[in-house]
């Protein structure tokens, strides 16, 4: 039927070709659109690759210490962690056992769990005696959503000009006891 309409003579092969052209476009146009990455889908912490400027009512007084308190020129570890969570304590007694390793480094351990666990966690793992690991509260769970954390602990990593540098999730074996100095040039 369609072929016998294109050979009819009283056929209009502009309209045609004016119709095929607009599908190509428009086709074209939705290719166009999907394929681009949707920035909004992306974690905050790759858009905004600076060190975020968190909030936290640190242990064992709830101070409050913000992201101007960090020393310039410092690469920063932040660990966004639960104080109940197996694997989040087990990371912290390594990063304690490996603290030669990260004696230089900035080290945020947040966590959006009431101060009185926080204090709690500060006190068992004896924080106090590692001057450069601060533990708090995020009571707003800020870094949560903007690192869109999914896992306890998710830690990462930044270089001395407060650029990310790199993400582990609970499964990285980045304060695994006996790991040799991350490769990552940050320290």
């Amino acid at each position: 039927m369609l072929i016998s309409k294109l050979c009819a003579p009283n056929f209009n092969k502009k309209i045609l070709v004016k119709k095929i052209f607009l599908f190509c476009i428009i086709c074209i146009a939705n290719f166009a659109t999907t394929a681009q990455v949707n920035d909004e889908l992306q974690p905050a912490y790759l858009r905004i690759t600076n060190v975020p400027p968190f909030k936290l009512l640190v242990a064992p007084d709830s101070t409050l210490f913000e992201k101007i308190n960090l020393k310039k020129r410092k690469p920063t570890i932040i660990m966004v962690f639960s104080p109940d969570c197996d694997h989040c304590i087990i990371s912290t007694q390594n990063l304690i056992a490996n603290y030669k390793l990260f004696k230089k480094v900035q080290i945020i351990l947040a966590t959006s769990s009431p101060f009185a666990n926080v204090n709690k966690f500060y006190t068992d793992l004896n924080l106090a005696n590692y001057p450069n690991i601060k533990v708090g509260q995020d009571n707003t769970y800020f870094l949560g959503q903007f690192f869109s954390v999914r896992s306890f602990p998710s830690i990462y990593l930044y270089d001395k000009k407060g650029n990310f540098k790199k993400y582990f999730d609970s499964n990285s074996p980045v304060f695994a006891t006996g790991t040799p100095k991350p490769k990552i040039q940050i320290f």
